[in-house]
């Protein structure tokens, strides 16, 4: 019976490594050419475009900097996958596309929802402090606009997003 099962563990390891080499002719997910950058935002401060550099633009613009895993399948579909996602729902290098709102930036920061923590494993600086998280979200809401701010310029946000900040906090 070893015999056997050491045959039949053998060649399941045959198959795993002949699918492993046959799924890296599949190109999606390679193609790391970035598209150029269109437009930026009119940025509050270079302070606000350094932390959304650090923590969004991998996967929310077109200045992404691909690691080496993403270049081996299956972790690059996914890696493509989420650049992609990611693009498509803002795009720091493509501002003019609409739909880009201050506001909803800033509450996705405050909310804990971006960074996404599966990205945090993998790129360490993007772990923001809760300083920075703030200093960016604040920072989104002055540049991108939205109902706290006057022309998307003066930073401030209202009480609404005062509340959802300090129950983070409260949360740590």
């Amino acid at each position: 019976m070893n015999g056997l099962l050491k045959k039949v563990l053998m060649g399941a390891a045959g198959v795993l490594v002949i699918g492993f080499i046959a799924i890296q002719l599949v190109p999606y997910g390679r193609n790391h050419t970035n598209p150029l950058v269109q437009s930026e935002p009119n940025w509050d401060s270079p302070e606000t475009r350094a932390l959304a550099e650090r923590a969004c633009f991998d996967c929310h613009s077109n200045e992404t900097e691909w690691p080496w895993y993403s270049n081996i399948a299956p972790v690059s579909w996914l890696v493509q996958r989420d650049v992609d996602e990611g693009r498509e729902k803002l795009n720091f290098a493509e501002w003019n596309s609409g739909g880009e709102e201050g506001e909803e930036m800033a509450e996705s920061i405050w909310e804990g929802e971006m960074p996404l923590p599966v990205f945090l494993i993998t790129h360490p600086e993007a772990r923001l402090t809760d300083a920075e998280l703030d200093q960016l979200a604040q920072g989104l809401m002055a540049t991108g606009g939205g109902e706290g701010s006057e022309n998307g310029r003066d930073g401030d946000h209202d009480d609404d997003h005062d509340e959802t900040h300090e129950d983070h906090d409260d949360d740590d």
